[in-house]
């Protein structure tokens, strides 16, 4: 498994948009909580988190990717694992099941971290450390907020995660409220912080 450097630089070399940055960043801290709190590999679930989306800018479309993201990753050294957790998070157009407990935890941080994001920056502090569950709440029965959100997916990839991994005990509340808690606590790397408040 590599470092955090190295996953990092292969951010930096390939996504120039801050925002995409961010979302990977957030992605990567949400999957470092379900990994403390499940008992594996946070570092190797953090690092899978930040670089799922590394070739997004150069292919941004899903015939591309990941799959020509995973022979970049290939060359350049990346073990199989990491790889095919990636590829699992659209399996539809790459055929690779999701089947760990890393796969279904990747796709359930995924779109979540959006709508959590979009909420704090709308907010006037653009501080996370403001946002509380109900103003999410809010702004998911809000279809045209963050509209590219889609609220169904992120409900059907939420319940495989609770079947896979808790035993159906996770709901989709609780999973929104560990996402955000693990935002907050990293509001200063995701530029969450109130930097940008007018």
């Amino acid at each position: 498994m590599k470092t955090w450097d190295e996953a990092w630089q292969l951010v930096c070399e390939f996504v120039q948009d801050d925002g995409l940055r961010r979302h990977m960043l957030a992605v990567a801290v949400a999957m470092r909580f379900y990994a403390e709190k499940l008992g594996f590999d946070a570092n190797a679930w953090e690092i899978t988190g930040l670089i799922h989306d590394f070739d997004w800018e150069i292919h941004p479309n899903l015939n591309e990717h990941p799959i020509k993201g995973a022979d970049i990753l290939r060359e350049r050294g990346w073990d199989e694992d990491t790889i095919r957790t990636i590829l699992s998070h659209y399996s539809e157009g790459t055929g690779v099941a999701r089947v760990k407990p890393i796969d279904f935890a990747l796709l359930a941080c995924d779109e979540i971290t959006g709508l959590i994001i979009a909420t704090a920056l709308v907010r006037p502090s653009k501080n996370i450390a403001d946002v509380e569950l109900k103003s999410i709440r809010k702004k998911w029965k809000d279809a045209r907020f963050a509209a590219g959100v889609g609220r169904d997916h992120v409900t059907e990839v939420t319940a495989d995660f609770s079947q896979a991994c808790f035993d159906g005990q996770l709901d989709l509340w609780t999973h929104i409220g560990n996402v955000l808690n693990a935002m907050q606590g990293a509001a200063e790397l995701l530029e969450l912080d109130g930097r940008f408040a007018a």
